[in-house]
């Protein structure tokens, strides 16, 4: 079972969760106010009792449209908020993952400003984000969170890894015979996201502005997180 705070990686037994834990923990981001998860719409009645056991309040969904009208959450029964911020509104993004990584920091900006919007509503937290298996649009939003916590790249790439040994993902990042959910992710893909971002805006907060953010916006996330 996750609890307030835990750090396990693992699918959570019969939750229907996969690769469900606490991004916090990471710079000056506090546990137990901002988890990340694969989708949910295989939750169980196990499993919406253990995000009840984390007093979750919302939950943003980061899929596409198509993604979330094929395979919607299943929230029905829990006492939260459900946000829909797509990176992507359509379901079309690059197969290679080298290419992937710098198109998603290049779509994502809107989308994450929408959910520190969402985030510093009171009321709003603990949260939950999640894309369909949580590893690749989960974890450059999610990075790009815990970087303006004051998270440092090492910080951020090993809670970022993490998503390989919770989903048991052993193939080839550059196997293309098989689709992004079932491939590892690597360092290397969050340094071209990352790389992306700084070379285009020059920090991450400067990225957040240009998306639409105000610095009061970005100072709020700060504090209703650390």
């Amino acid at each position: 079972m996750i609890t307030r705070g835990a750090t396990a990686d693992a699918t959570t037994g019969g939750s229907g969760v996969r690769n469900l834990r606490d991004a916090g923990g990471v710079g000056s981001l506090r546990r137990g106010v901002l988890y990340r998860s694969g989708a949910l719409h295989l939750l169980t009645p196990e499993g919406a009792r253990e995000l009840e056991d984390l007093g979750l309040r919302t939950v943003i969904d980061l899929r596409s449209i198509r993604e979330v009208a094929d395979r919607p959450d299943r929230c029905a029964g829990l006492d939260v908020e459900h946000r829909h911020f797509p990176v992507f509104t359509e379901q079309s993004w690059p197969d290679d993952q080298v290419a992937l990584y710098p198109y998603m920091a290049e779509q994502a900006g809107r989308a994450t400003v929408a959910i520190i919007r969402q985030l510093v509503t009171p009321g709003a937290l603990p949260a939950l984000v999640h894309c369909a298996s949580g590893k690749d649009r989960t974890g450059v939003v999610v990075a790009v969170i815990q970087t303006l916590l004051n998270a440092s790249d090492a910080e951020v790439t090993q809670d970022f890894l993490r998503s390989n040994a919770a989903l048991d993902l052993t193939g080839s990042p550059a196997d293309a015979t098989i689709g992004h959910g079932t491939r590892p992710v690597t360092a290397a893909h969050l340094l071209h996201a990352m790389v992306w971002i700084r070379s285009h805006h020059g920090s991450v907060s400067a990225y957040l502005q240009a998306a639409g953010a105000t610095e009061a916006e970005l100072e709020a996330l700060r504090e209703v997180l650390a």
